[in-house]
């Protein structure tokens, strides 16, 4: 394939997407309407200074930028604008199915409820037919196990508006999984899939607690897993799904370049990996560039990629019976071969 053809490919192939945030997916030009509804902000007069924004020089960087970000979100109307805008992207990109976290917690300072909240994103989602999402609920790590406990038991009550599951972001470097062992018991109690954040700004020790003490289902990120050869083994033995998101690794600095990311070991050494893009809205990344670059950078084949599409459809939390369904619709779509 030329190298024109070879990305028009990685547009139109059918996709999924595991982890994706719904605060950090916004396309600029919905976050600018926010910015300028409520009065804007000096430090960023315009469209182009609210790209210039989105450039970090650490992972504590990127969380104070993601803060930053938020205080443009106050109102349930907010949500409705950015969950059709993110789902309209999803569509354009030919991403099919989508599992997108989203943080209540973070809005409760505007007086925002987890239900309401949760009840204005659908009826955004569900203004895009194209692209069929489902929600999962991060309780966010820095706010702790009451926290988590509070949000857990408030989305449960709202759980038929396609919240399938529950995760923990955050300040991973200063807040440890332990605390919510329990959290997590009752959420599986509840019926809802878990994962959590782990391996990207602290070691594989925090993955090993995700593992031992969360006991979660997929890992998000997983990054720093090479840092453990046991690990690494454990992990190809059992198959536990890892979130992997190289560009954002690479704008957080998480790593130096895509040449140095993990990803390709991940793969040879047999482990269970699902490409995501994390927070597209913020590091100016889409899924299709991620493959790309996989090909281009990282010498993955055609069918490589598209094991790994099939390898996402797999390890996401639809009925074993909706993945098979998934599979086949994707093996037929006639963009499936480039």
């Amino acid at each position: 394939m030329t190298e024109t053809a070879a990305r028009s490919w990685f547009e139109r192939v059918p996709k999924v997407e595991l982890h994706l945030h719904l605060e950090g997916a916004i396309p600029h030009e919905a976050l600018w309407e926010l910015v300028r509804k409520y009065g804007g902000d000096p430090t960023t007069p315009n469209l182009t200074a609210l790209r210039d924004r989105f450039q970090y020089r650490d992972f504590p960087h990127f969380i104070e930028t993601w803060a930053w970000k938020n205080r443009f979100l106050r109102e349930y109307e907010d949500f409705t604008l950015i969950a059709e805008a993110v789902a309209r992207d999803l569509a354009r990109q030919n991403i099919r199915y989508a599992e997108i976290f989203y943080s209540p917690s973070d809005f409760f300072r505007h007086g925002l409820k987890t239900q309401r909240l949760t009840e204005a994103i659908r009826v955004g989602l569900s203004r895009v037919p194209d692209t069929r999402i489902s929600l999962v609920c991060d309780l966010v790590r820095d706010r702790g196990r009451e926290n988590g406990l509070r949000v857990l038991k408030e989305t449960n009550e709202v759980k038929d508006l396609g919240v399938v599951g529950i995760t923990i972001g955050g300040s991973e470097q200063d807040y440890p999984a332990e605390p919510f062992a329990e959290v997590y018991e009752q959420a599986r109690e509840l019926d809802f899939h878990t994962s959590a954040h782990a391996g990207e700004a602290a070691g594989p020790e925090s993955i090993w607690a995700a593992i031992r003490t969360l006991k979660v289902e997929r890992i998000g990120h997983g990054t720093r897993a090479t840092e453990d050869e046991r690990l690494l083994e454990y992990l190809a033995g059992t198959k536990v799904p890892i979130e992997v998101c190289p560009l954002s690794n690479v704008r957080t600095g998480v790593v130096k370049s895509i040449d140095e990311h993990p990803v390709r070991e991940f793969v040879e050494r047999g482990l269970a990996v699902t490409i995501n893009t994390d927070d597209p809205g913020m590091f100016g990344n889409s899924l299709a560039e991620e493959y790309e670059l996989l090909a281009d950078q990282l010498g993955f084949s055609d069918d490589q990629i598209r094991s790994l599409i099939v390898e996402g459809i797999g390890a996401s939390w639809l009925g074993g019976a909706e993945k098979r369904r998934l599979i086949e619709a994707f093996r037929k779509d006639r963009n499936w071969e480039e």
